[in-house]
């Protein structure tokens, strides 16, 4: 399949650049084999059946996105510029590899210097990526980023407005408990105290699984033949409690329901073959695009992705390509809110 397959015309007044208040008031899109209805999260329980299992991705967010300096002290060399830094993904000791904006601003071996005693080097840079090394590692880094750091809103709300303290609580989600991602898994931020409560007054259990997301989650395809792309690789774990509940599930005749396309992705990556999952730990680059024969999930949650994206690609091979376009044509039509601040979905592809 084509790029442009996967293209739609999305007005800006309809990217979310808050939440709704409380999470679950959002609407959700309800998808069941070709029907479509318009919901809300807090009709999420009623939208199961018992013995449901969701699998929700516990990552959580660090504020990775920086504003630094970097000095010269000959004016005519460039004197003081500024420059900002998102972190991707941590390597050894106190060394991450980062996105800096503009990188042609700081030369190896220069330092840039952040709020309060923070500062970093480059040590490396190549291919619009960076390698720094911080003068901080350990706990010391994580308090230092948690004073100065900002959340690492995604570019479609960055060029909207500035990041705020209020998004510290609004990109985090209520499971987050693994420190490691660059960007929430965006599903789960609709979930609040009202649905954990619903969802087990119901009969619909909840298995926990670890991804890292990557901020190669928001690179744009580049390739017009969309079977050429080659995805980012980001750290997941599924556990050996993640694997005898998910099995369980599937014994006893439940439905597999990832909330959110990492979670998905991760436990697709643990299959063995249909209907059989293993203990994961490692990094995955997984594409699921159409064509794709899914082993585990039986649905998915998700929020309105991006046009041309991987994410609306995963949904098309769960759905089809021409399902999937008449789901967002209407979501488009009936003023769903998009992105990862916006508006759910739940879908179950017709059988």
């Amino acid at each position: 399949m084509k790029l442009n397959d996967f293209d739609f015309d999305l007005p800006d007044a309809l990217i979310a650049t808050r939440p709704v208040s409380p999470r679950s008031a959002a609407q959700m899109l309800y998808y069941d084999r070709g029907e479509i209805s318009d919901q809300h999260v807090f009709d999420l329980p009623d939208l199961l059946n018992a013995g449901d299992r969701l699998v929700i991705n516990n990552t959580k967010v660090i504020p990775a996105r920086l504003a630094g300096v970097r000095r010269r002290e000959n004016a005519a060399m460039g004197g003081t510029a500024r420059v900002e830094v998102t972190l991707i993904k941590a390597g050894d000791k106190n060394r991450w590899s980062a996105l800096i904006k503009p990188l042609k601003k700081v030369a190896i071996d220069e330092k840039i210097y952040f709020e309060g005693d923070l500062s970093a080097r480059l040590i490396d840079k190549s291919e619009g990526q960076a390698v720094l090394e911080f003068n901080q590692l350990g706990q010391g880094f994580e308090a230092a980023l948690e004073e100065v750091g900002q959340m690492p809103l995604p570019p479609y709300i960055a060029r909207l407005r500035d990041t705020d303290a209020q998004d510290k609580l609004d990109y985090q989600t209520i499971f987050a408990a693994h420190k490691g991602s660059v960007a929430a898994p965006t599903a789960s931020l609709h979930f609040d105290d009202l649905i954990l409560k619903g969802l087990q007054a119901r009969g619909i259990e909840i298995t926990y699984v670890t991804l890292h997301v990557g901020a190669g989650t928001f690179l744009p395809v580049k390739v017009e033949n969309i079977h050429e792309h080659k995805m980012h690789a980001e750290y997941g774990e599924v556990g050996p409690k993640a694997v005898e509940e998910i099995t369980n599930t599937l014994a006893q005749g439940g439905r597999v329901i990832p909330v959110g396309t990492t979670a998905l992705r991760l436990i697709e990556t643990a299959a063995k073959q249909r209907g059989v999952i293993a203990e994961f730990s490692g990094e995955t680059d997984i594409f699921i695009y159409p064509g794709y024969d899914f082993k585990i999930a039986k649905g998915l949650m998700t929020n309105f992705h991006l046009p041309k994206s991987t994410l609306i690609m995963l949904v098309s091979a769960l759905l089809g390509h021409s399902e999937t376009m008449r789901l967002y044509h209407h979501a488009v039509k009936n003023g769903y809110r998009f992105f990862s601040y916006g508006d759910a979905s739940l879908l179950f592809p017709k059988l």
